[in-house]
């Protein structure tokens, strides 16, 4: 795949992620967390707010892509 198609579907899927992760992370909130003390939303969206992170990662490998070996050669 050529690179720039590569940045725009990897942006576009990383857009689509965060929205999807977002909804999904405060939906599971609003259901379960809502008689649970303070320190219980804290953690939780802590460990939600930085979870998103990993496929976010995988994404921007791949948009990444392999990288050529450059220097001297001898």
């Amino acid at each position: 795949m050529v690179p720039g198609w590569k940045s725009f579907v990897g942006t576009i899927l990383i857009i689509v992620l965060v929205i999807v992760y977002a909804l999904a992370a405060t939906t599971i909130a609003s259901l379960l967390l809502g008689t649970a003390p303070w320190w219980v939303h804290l953690l939780y969206f802590f460990l939600t707010g930085l979870l998103w992170v990993l496929p976010a990662m995988v994404i921007i490998k791949w948009m990444a892509g392999q990288r050529k070996a450059s220097g001297p050669k001898g």
